[in-house]
Parts: structure tokens; C-alpha cells; sequence
């Protein structure tokens, strides 16, 4: 149970006027930016031998454009589907993911909140029927 529910309705008003009325909601503050160091560590997870670790780059909300960039051409399928469900890999990247050959990483492309609607559209036409369905999935999300 969420300890939102726990608040009192004064706790409700002072939570809702920290934000300023009409900004976004507490939980989607960001982290702090990363440092450099936290950024070559990524860049070297990025390059590691080990599937698992590439994977933890790919998903790394630090990992700087060319680390997904690189990725998006990992051997290694669950590599790129990671790099599809970073909500930070830019529209060109999911571009490139959605003409990958494997549905699993079609379907996270189309799964990602940074997916441009006219390529979610594109994928709801995708000869996998899965990925089809995962577009209309995300489609029925709030606010897409």
C-alpha cells in the first residue's frame, strides 16, 4: 500500500502546492546529473564481454547517447532490446531498433514512452502480430 494513502487531507494540499500548482508530481523529480566518472563507468559496462553487464548499460538512464548508439548493433538480442526500453534513447535511436530483425526488440521500441507516435503507427503494422499488439497496449496508456 502506498503511504500517500496515510496522508491527511492538509498533507494532500501541502504535497499538491510544493509542486506550484500545475508542475509535474514530486515522484518524476530527476536524479542528479551524472559525473564523469559515473559516465565512463557506464562506457566501460557498455564494452564489457559479459551480456548481462552491456544489458545494465543499455538500460542506464546516464548512459550517454553514443554508448546506446554503439549498442544498438550489440550480437546480443536482449542488448538491444534493453537500448529499446531506455525512455532516454533518443528518436533516432528508436528508429534504428525498429527495423531491428528480432519482434522482442520491435515490440520494446514500441513499448517505450519516447516513441514517436507516427513510428508506434508504423510498428502497429508490424508482420509480427505481438508487436502489433504492444502498440495497442501502449496506446491505451494515460496520456498517449
Amino acid at each position: 500500500m502506498s503511504c500517500i494513502g496515510f496522508l491527511s487531507p492538509e498533507h494532500r494540499a501541502a504535497l499538491a502546492a510544493s509542486r506550484g500548482g500545475s508542475g509535474p508530481p514530486l515522484s518524476s523529480f530527476a536524479s542528479p546529473p551524472a559525473t564523469g566518472s559515473k559516465v565512463r563507468r557506464v562506457q566501460l559496462l557498455a564494452a564489457h564481454r559479459d551480456r548481462a553487464i552491456r544489458e545494465s548499460a543499455a538500460l542506464s538512464c546516464h548512459a550517454p547517447v553514443d554508448v546506446l548508439e554503439r549498442l544498438t548493433g550489440d550480437a546480443a538480442v536482449s542488448v538491444r532490446a534493453c537500448v529499446a526500453r531506455n525512455p532516454r534513447a533518443p528518436e533516432w535511436v528508436l528508429r534504428v531498433l525498429a527495423d531491428d530483425e528480432d519482434p522482442r526488440v520491435r515490440g520494446w521500441v514500441a513499448a517505450n514512452p519516447a516513441c514517436h507516435p507516427a513510428l508506434r503507427a508504423e510498428l502497429a503494422e508490424d508482420e509480427d502480430a505481438e508487436v502489433g499488439a504492444v502498440v495497442g497496449w501502449a496506446d491505451r496508456w494515460v496520456g498517449r
